[in-house]
């Protein structure tokens, strides 16, 4: 035992500089350190973890990362975890925490970062798939409103593992969403789980990734049981499906440079391919004179209201485009009903 105690804290005391702590305040890595840990075209997918009985924990070691801690095992095993009390103080769980409001961040978008490299899982980060089932309602357009987030099949009264460790900041019925519960993670991003039947956690409670937050419902705006799952960052959501897999149970990447231009209502998925990839590493310059471009789209977008009698081929015609531009536009298809006093973008 004296022997298994002595290695584990002489690994503790040359902690890979991996689990070092290298983030600022806002949970985010600078994207020189992230490159050169971790060149994101070669990262492999990260698996689900799957939650199964552990061995008792007997002793716990502090390392040269006040953030992190070193956990030993019954079983003569050990593992890297984060240290929550020091993680609690940090800036991200004092930015915008409220518990009333679902949607409590007030940053304007041009106060966001150009681009945030959020770390998703590590030697102390683990990922717990929410479901591992085809998405059957994606996130975007949906019949003229923007769905935040996606569908999951989820039977009714099947336990919800949360997808990270992280704060529950929100735990409570909310409008349609039902019995919702957020969790606010260490890297600033926020989860949301909706229309659950029950909610097993309180707000200020720290949960590991896997731990069951509450079980599946129809609760809200639901016409059956179903797991409403979003990914947010300072309360702007983006597609889950660019961080995970639902089929395959995997995390895509355990680091995602996610940039700002990505969380506009109408932003595309992130490209996937080698060649593509490399603009995620775009100068600020180039970037910005991107966002000028996506600006100067948004504000030439034109609107119409629609009255009774309109009809997508008289639209197109009207504002010279075609019906298919303006059903991407609005994510509809041609045999969409137009219902009059709705709005529709056209341009």
């Amino acid at each position: 035992m004296k022997k298994t105690v002595f290695i584990a804290i002489l690994m503790a005391l040359t902690l890979p500089m991996a689990a070092q702590k290298t983030e600022n305040s806002a949970g985010q890595m600078p994207m020189k350190r992230a490159m050169s840990l971790v060149p994101r075209p070669n990262i492999a997918p990260v698996k689900s973890m799957i939650p199964a009985e552990t061995a008792l924990s007997i002793d716990t070691l502090d390392t040269s990362d006040p953030g992190i801690k070193m956990v030993l095992r019954s079983d003569n095993t050990w593992e890297y975890i984060k240290n929550r009390e020091w993680i609690d103080n940090d800036e991200v769980y004092k930015l915008s925490w409220n518990h009333d409001a679902a949607k409590c961040y007030n940053v304007k978008y041009e106060d966001l970062p150009f681009r945030a490299t959020l770390w998703l899982a590590d030697s102390t980060t683990r990922f717990y798939c929410p479901y591992q089932e085809k998405v059957f309602s994606k996130f975007g357009w949906r019949k003229g409103r923007q769905h935040t987030g996606v569908d999951l099949p989820y039977p009714m009264g099947t336990p919800v593992g949360a997808a990270f460790e992280g704060k529950v900041r929100f735990a409570k019925r909310c409008g349609g969403y039902g019995n919702l519960v957020i969790i606010r993670h260490p890297n600033g991003l926020e989860t949301f789980y909706g229309h659950l039947s029950k909610i097993n956690v309180t707000e200020d409670q720290w949960v590991s990734a896997g731990e069951i937050i509450g079980l599946g419902g129809s609760t809200g705006r639901s016409t059956g049981p179903h797991l409403h799952f979003e990914t947010r960052y300072m309360g702007y959501a983006f597609d889950p499906q660019w961080i995970i897999d639902f089929e395959k149970a995997e995390l895509k990447h355990g680091v995602f440079v996610l940039h700002r231009k990505y969380l506009t209502p109408g932003s595309t998925y992130v490209p996937e391919s080698e060649d593509e990839e490399e603009a995620i590493y775009l100068s600020e310059e180039e970037e910005r004179a991107e966002e000028e471009r996506i600006a100067r789209e948004m504000a030439a977008a034109k609107y119409h209201k629609i009255r009774s009698g309109d009809t997508l081929s008289g639209l197109a015609v009207k504002y010279h485009t075609t019906v298919k531009a303006i059903c991407k536009l609005n994510g509809i298809t041609a045999k969409t009903t137009l219902r009059p006093g709705r709005t529709l973008r056209v341009k």
